[in-house]
């Protein structure tokens, strides 16, 4: 290389970090597109603090929904709710006066919080979100700012304390998550169409604010909460309100993680300003559902929440319909690790505070492949080469080594392998027997077939790891893949 196009090469790249660190550095107030906001994203491009990056390399998640409505599991006076079960207080057939005395007979006796932290972490669970309160306004927690809480049961202890204290001991990370639809409030309106509605809901503006600075004045270690509840056309009206609570939040616990749900812009978006920006640490709209490509992220982070039965979140007394086995399950969490997201499963705690023999196996089952598997998991993300129909790859973010995750065994054996231009297959092993070698069998120009014993794959999803290089063509030499 000349040394012109080397000084060229150094002040093009130094530009670049230059406008980087400009654009980092843009105020709140200076707009980013075709619409000027006060209140839209702070941030561009995703944050890089180890809080973050922590959260960022959990892969896998465990989401708790409990509450009164476990009492009533999903039916009442012998009608079935066609609904989710944590919905029923919604339900016409529902009486709003009944449910709202069931908190009298909470009494969850058999909670065994470090029963539950053991078995989120068999299962390979590293960070946990607990419904501290949901959509009928119950607060698991003993609220100083309301009489609809758990020390008004006749459990009268704090759910929320132990529960963090339980999982924490297990190397697992709390997340709160709050709903700020609160049916039980008598300020609460979804839509404010009067000035009477507009002076109740200030009234619940300052309910809410106190209630989740409680919360993290309580539980300090909380590494974030997970907010719902925010679409209704009131709450899209609070920006102002919204962005200064966010604010009080972060500087109450400095790294916070606050989810793209929360606030709404300017003009009442949700998730996305007006711009089209990421408002929030990590975007929250991959419920039940995941992405296909890693273009529908957008470059963002984000994680997937995930229910057994199709659309049940708290107790129901019977799992109809589809109930999703640990195989699908885990083929969707290393889904959305390999397109650089984290998954997370639901479990509905009975009234008295045990999970369900459904539960339990699958506990049992997605732990067993994670103590087996997990390195293809934790600390892993997005590997820029083609998807194949046999399943998917992900690559470790800190030593760039690469996993194939193998769902869909080809009758023939033969694994097709793409690699991109200039990286070629050196050899492939299996993770659980590194001795065992599979040379690759290159058919095309970047292109292999990789044969693994039919008779071999047990029916279950395994894991090989791939070695490669990036090669000069022209001069015939070979090199380490670098980490990316």
């Amino acid at each position: 290389m000349s040394l012109r196009r080397f000084v060229l090469g150094t002040l093009l790249l130094l530009s670049v970090i230059s406008a980087e660190k400009v654009q980092a550095q843009i105020p709140h107030s200076q707009p980013r597109s075709s619409v000027a906001l006060d209140h839209g994203s702070h941030r561009l491009g995703r944050r890089t603090d180890q809080m973050m990056e922590r959260w960022r390399n959990y892969g896998l998640g465990q989401f708790i929904h409990w509450g009164v409505y476990s009492i009533t599991a999903g039916r009442w006076d012998g009608k079935d709710y066609p609904g989710a079960s944590s919905w029923i207080r919604s339900w016409s057939e529902m009486p709003k006066e009944a449910y709202d005395q069931l908190y009298q007979q909470f009494n969850p006796d058999r909670f065994d919080p470090k029963s539950w932290a053991k078995q989120a972490k068999t299962m390979g669970a590293k960070y946990m979100i607990i419904t501290t309160k949901h959509h009928d306004g119950f607060c698991l927690w003993p609220s100083k700012y309301t009489k609809y809480d758990i020390a008004s049961t006749p459990y009268k202890q704090d759910l929320i304390g132990p529960m963090v204290e339980a999982y924490e001991a297990e190397g697992i990370d709390v997340y709160l998550y709050f709903s700020v639809m609160d049916w039980n409030h008598p300020g609460f309106r979804t839509e404010l169409k009067t000035s009477k509605d507009r002076e109740a809901y200030e009234e619940f503006k300052t309910f809410t604010r106190n209630q989740i600075l409680e919360l993290l004045e309580r539980y300090p270690n909380t590494k974030g909460i997970w907010f719902d509840g925010t679409w209704d056309a009131a709450w899209k009206e609070q920006a102002v309100f919204a962005d200064k609570l966010e604010t009080e939040m972060r500087e109450m616990i400095p790294g916070i993680i606050i989810g793209s749900r929360f606030r709404p812009d300017d003009y009442g978006n949700r998730h996305f300003d007006s711009n089209g920006d990421l408002m929030g640490d990590y975007e929250q709209g991959w419920e039940r559902k995941l992405p296909k490509t890693i273009e529908e992220v957008k470059g963002n982070d984000w994680d997937c929440v995930m229910t057994v039965p199709e659309n049940q979140w708290g107790y129901h007394y019977d799992w109809k319909g589809h109930v999703k086995s640990s195989f699908e399950l885990i083929e969707m969490l290393v889904r959305s690790v390999s397109l650089d997201g984290n998954f997370v499963l639901n479990f509905g705690p009975d009234r008295y505070g045990e999970f369900r023999q459904e539960e339990r196996k699958l506990f049992a089952e997605i732990g067993d492949w994670m103590e087996a598997n997990q390195e293809a998991v934790y600390d892993c993300g997005y590997l820029n080469w083609e998807k194949q129909d046999w399943g998917y790859y992900t690559q470790d973010r800190n030593t760039g080594k690469i996993y194939m995750v193998v769902f869909n065994m080809p009758i023939n054996g033969a694994l097709r392998v793409k690699t991109p231009e200039k990286v070629q297959l050196d050899k492939v092993y299996g993770l659980k027997d590194p001795s065992k070698v599979y040379v690759p069998e290159e058919i095309h120009k970047d292109e292999y077939f990789v044969h693994y014993p039919v008779e071999k794959s047990s029916g279950s999803p395994f894991v090989l790891v791939i070695e490669s290089s990036l090669v000069d063509k022209e001069g015939g030499k070979a090199y380490q893949k670098p980490k990316t």
